[in-house]
């Protein structure tokens, strides 16, 4: 009986020791490529931003996303980048993160056929596959909060795509702590997705990002 208990503890030792390895090992392997905000504008040749989704409450972006969209829009003024892709789920009618996205780029003065949709965005992989593979970026900024731009850029790389990462990070959120506990699994779960590499839920055409934005329109 002490003999398997002594088994089980090392086992329930080796597993952890294994996630929280993982975890140091995607933290430091995406976290070689943030950079400053200010500094974004320096690198050449950027493709586009990639601006991750968030919750949104009906036509309002959240907190969080607010933030992000707040990012990629100094990103595009500055010229770090001609063009956005506006990135997250809209799986359903009634819950539509893009659309809201690009909405509030537009609201900001960034041309219509400057931000594209990604419609199906599902996920931070399906993101950055899409990216690359939809929308034939090969070079891109990243936004999204610190926390989550470590995984976001380990996948980006390990998908052969030159990508840099600009956090934004400009406000203390509520829920910080849970959202940083879930990483730590979601940044194991990621490293084994972009190990083996499967495609996204979607692929579809193909809609260079270096040509107009409005064909990923859905509402007239």
């Amino acid at each position: 009986m002490i003999i398997a208990l002594i088994i089980l503890f090392s086992l329930g030792v080796l597993a952890v020791a294994w996630v929280l390895g993982i975890n140091i090992y995607v933290k430091h392997s995406g976290g070689k490529n943030i950079i400053n905000e200010k500094d974004a504008p320096s690198i050449e040749g950027v493709d586009c931003v990639l601006v991750l989704g968030c919750k949104v409450n009906g036509d309002t972006p959240s907190d969080m996303l607010e933030d992000r969209l707040l990012c990629g829009i100094n990103l595009y003024k500055s010229g770090a980048a001609p063009k956005i892709i506006m990135s997250g789920d809209h799986g359903t009618v009634s819950y539509d993160e893009v659309n809201t996205m690009k909405q509030y780029a537009i609201d900001a003065g960034v041309p219509s056929q400057d931000v594209f949709m990604d419609h199906a965005g599902f996920s931070t992989y399906e993101s950055v596959y899409r990216a690359r593979d939809v929308f034939k970026a090969k070079k891109i900024i990243i936004v999204t909060q610190t926390y989550h731009l470590y995984r976001a850029l380990y996948i980006a790389k390990e998908l052969g795509l030159e990508a840099y990462g600009v956090a934004s990070d400009y406000d203390v959120y509520m829920g910080q702590t849970q959202r940083e506990v879930r990483e730590v699994l979601a940044r194991n779960k990621d490293f084994f997705t972009a190990l083996f590499k499967p495609k996204p839920t979607y692929l579809g055409d193909a809609i260079p990002v270096s040509g107009n934005g409005d064909l990923t329109n859905d509402k007239s």
